[in-house]
């Protein structure tokens, strides 16, 4: 099997107690930055990087309990789907798969 039709790979990034209810938590996926967050029980992954004005998205807020506000221009995303839902952003986020094994939080890469 070649890498390329291998599976893609787990990698544990944080524990969940490390992300505050309710905010974010800046990690690393190799050389990607990557924004967890905590919502309710539930972490969710996307790129760090806001698409309209490079600024860190673990900086930025959760607004009305599931998006993301970039601190720059406040442009807003979902944290589910990463789809840029409030302007000035136009371009979606990545969003990785996520998964928690005995409080160890785990990205799909």
């Amino acid at each position: 099997m070649s890498a390329e039709s291998s599976p893609a790979a787990w990698t544990q990034v944080a524990h969940q107690d490390d992300v505050p209810d309710g905010g974010t938590l800046l990690v690393d996926l190799g050389p990607e930055p990557v924004c967890l967050y905590k919502l309710g029980e539930k972490i969710y992954a996307t790129h760090d990087v806001c698409s309209h004005g490079s600024a860190s998205l673990a900086d930025g807020f959760i607004v009305d309990g599931d998006k993301i506000e970039c601190p720059l221009h406040q442009g807003t995303f979902d944290i589910a789907t990463g789809k840029a839902v409030g302007i000035p952003c136009k371009i979606d986020l990545r969003t990785y798969a996520v998964k928690v094994e005995n409080g160890n939080i785990f990205i799909k890469e």
